[in-house]
C-alpha cells in the first residue's frame, strides 16, 4: 500500500518560513522586510505578521523596516532623541575634537549625534574636503563656502539618517582620507567598539581602513555596552575623546589595551 502526502499546509509553510527567518536574522544580525518578502515570494504584509508573532515569542525584535536578534539589541532611540542626551558632555568632546582637525586635506565623518554636533562647531574658514554618510552633517557643512562636501550614497537608515549598505562600503573602500571622526554604540575593553547592526559595522570598518588616523568621539554612557557586531579593536583607533563621566578604572582598562584616551 502506497502512502501519498499532499502539499504542506499553510501552517507548515509558515513554520518553515519562520524557522528560516530566525536563522537569517541570527546569521546576518539585521535583515530587511523587503528582502525577506522577495526571498520567500510572499507579501511584505505576510512577513510583518511573521515578525510580529516571532517578536511576541521573543525570538527577534522588529525595528523600522527590518528584524534583528532578540538578544542583540536594546531599544535604539531616534537620532533626534539622541541629540538631546548628554548635551554638555558632547559639547566638551566636540570642542576638544576641533584640535584634531587637519589644516588641509580630507576628513571623513560617520553618522551620529556627537559627530553631527561636531559639524556644527566647525570654524567658518576651515578649508577641507569632508566625506560623510550622514544626511544631517552634509547640509550643515554645505553652508561653509570653504568646504567641499562629498555625500556617500546608499540606502538610508532612518534611525541614524545615514547611508549604510553595500554601495556605501564599496565607495568608501576606494577612498583614502587623512582623519576619520566616528562614534560607537558600545565600548568595552574586552571586545572594543561594537554596534547592533551588521550593515553599520561594515561601513564603519571600511571607514577605519580608509583613514590614516581615527578619532572616536564617545560619551561615557557608551562604556560597558557590548553589542552584537564588533567593528574595531582598541588598537584600531588612534584616540578616544570622552567625558569625565568615564571612571579611572574604565580609562585604565582601555589604555592597557592600547587605546589613547582623552577625558574632557
Amino acid at each position: 500500500m502506497t502512502t501519498t502526502t499532499g502539499p504542506p499546509s499553510r501552517a507548515e509553510l509558515q513554520s518553515q518560513r519562520q524557522d528560516e527567518i530566525l536563522r537569517l536574522v541570527r546569521e546576518q544580525g539585521r535583515i530587511e522586510v523587503t528582502t525577506l518578502a522577495e526571498r520567500f515570494d510572499v507579501t511584505t504584509e505576510t512577513i510583518r505578521r511573521d515578525l510580529s508573532g516571532m517578536q511576541k515569542r521573543k525570538l527577534l525584535r522588529r525595528v523600522h523596516g527590518a528584524a534583528v536578534p532578540w538578544q542583540a539589541v536594546r531599544y535604539e532611540p531616534s537620532i533626534s532623541a539622541r541629540h538631546s542626551q548628554q548635551v554638555e558632555e558632547k559639547r566638551r568632546i566636540v570642542t576638544a575634537a576641533l584640535d584634531e582637525l587637519p589644516p588641509e586635506g580630507t576628513i571623513m565623518m560617520d553618522a551620529g549625534s556627537t559627530t553631527s554636533m561636531f559639524a556644527g562647531y566647525f570654524p567658518p574658514d576651515l578649508k577641507l574636503r569632508v566625506v560623510t554618510n550622514s544626511l544631517l552633517i552634509a547640509p550643515m557643512l554645505a553652508e561653509h563656502d570653504t568646504l567641499r562636501v562629498i555625500v556617500l550614497g546608499g540606502a538610508v537608515r532612518p534611525q541614524t539618517a545615514s547611508m549604510v549598505d553595500h554601495d556605501t562600503v564599496e565607495t568608501v573602500r576606494r577612498m583614502s582620507v587623512d582623519v576619520l571622526f566616528m562614534g560607537t554604540d558600545g565600548l568595552t575593553p574586552e571586545r572594543g567598539f561594537t554596534t547592533p547592526f551588521t550593515d553599520e559595522a561594515a561601513v564603519k570598518q571600511a571607514m577605519i581602513a580608509s583613514a590614516r588616523r581615527v578619532i572616536a568621539l564617545v560619551d561615557s554612557t557608551k562604556f560597558g555596552n557590548d553589542h552584537f557586531v564588533r567593528f574595531a579593536g582598541l588598537t584600531d583607533i588612534d584616540t578616544l575623546i570622552t567625558d569625565t563621566g568615564a571612571s579611572d578604572a574604565d580609562v585604565a582598562a582601555l589604555e592597557a589595551g592600547g587605546l589613547h584616551v582623552v577625558r574632557v
